[in-house]
């Protein structure tokens, strides 16, 4: 019985080993030169050791082991490995690094031999991707959306709108670059819950009517002080995308460009809708208030779910 146990037990662990990733590391050591390491599992006897096919315009170093000598730049190149007697169909895991500090390991699954090799990071290839980044977001970011929807509103004239948007951006910006540089780290579920409420609290402003009140005097600092929030809520979204290694600065403005095109392009429509739906009697008396209710509806419900999630 004994015997058994300890056949199991050792079993266990041969097991363990047969689901041990393939190690790949390829690394820039200097112009269009590359040194490769291959680290495999205890199963793959030495004879079947994988080698790394790396492009047709590279070719080994006559003078070093493992390390290649390319007559162009391997990035965004395709890289393979192969096996010499027999495949082993185990996951790998490869990572690459550049001398410029760009580092990226990503993991290929079993029966995957073949990967290309990460672009590097350009100043117009990062801005391009990040800015495009940041109006996708705000056209998706359905609260954003109506939270400006909400200043709109309030605003009323074209020249207030301008000054009032102007406001939520700068301050919506400076929270961004300082979350997203890790200066200020705050939870992001209770952000969220919050960003709801700004947009429940404006919502119920339009409804009750124009005031003489702090909101309808100043909608700038009221949309400054949420716009600190709202730039939170950006940060956590950029974080999941993650920043650039080398470009980090040039995705920062870009993404943050992005999300100002999206913001402009929505309020320049949502004006023109404004202005043409005002030619009706029944907008200029019940529509806006009805629009107020439907904002507040559905903000409240995002308040609600987004506070029970972190609650409870």
């Amino acid at each position: 019985m004994i015997g058994f146990f300890l056949w199991l037990f050792s079993a266990n662990f041969s097991l363990a080993d047969d689901f041990r990733p393939l190690y790949i590391e390829v690394n820039e050591i200097g112009a269009h030169r590359y040194t490769s390491r291959v680290k495999t599992p205890p199963q793959i006897l030495d004879t079947n050791t994988p080698l790394i096919k790396f492009p047709s315009f590279c070719q080994p170093d006559p003078g070093a082991r493992n390390i290649y000598r390319c007559s162009d730049d391997l990035a965004d190149s395709l890289l393979s490995v192969s096996y010499p007697s027999y495949e082993v169909a185990n996951s790998t895991v490869v990572k690459m690094s550049f001398l410029s500090g760009e580092n990226y390991t990503f993991t290929l699954s079993r029966g995957e031999y073949q990967w290309r090799v990460p672009k590097r990071e350009e100043v117009l290839g990062v801005s391009a991707q990040y800015a495009w980044l940041g109006i996708e977001h705000i056209w998706i970011g359905f609260d954003h959306l109506l939270f400006v929807l909400c200043l709109i509103l309030i605003a009323r004239k074209t020249l207030r709108i301008l000054v009032t948007i102007t406001g939520f951006t700068v301050a919506h910006s400076i929270t961004l670059v300082l979350a997203a540089l890790d200066i200020v780290t705050l939870p992001v579920p209770p952000i969220e819950a919050v960003i709801a409420l700004s947009v429940l609290f404006l919502a119920a402003e339009i409804a009750r009517g124009p005031r003489h009140n702090f909101t309808w005097r100043y909608p700038i600092t009221v949309s400054s002080s949420f716009g600190l929030l709202h730039g939170l809520g950006f940060a956590a979204v950029l974080n999941e995308i993650g920043l650039p290694q080398t470009e980090l600065l040039t995705g920062l403005v870009s993404f943050n460009i992005g999300v100002e095109i999206g913001q402009v392009i929505f309020a320049l429509v949502v004006i023109l809708m404004l202005n043409y739906l005002r030619r009706w009697k029944w907008f200029v008396f019940n529509g806006q208030k009805t629009l107020s209710y439907c904002i507040g509806c559905v903000a409240a419900y995002w308040f609600i779910g987004r506070s029970m999630s972190f609650l409870f």
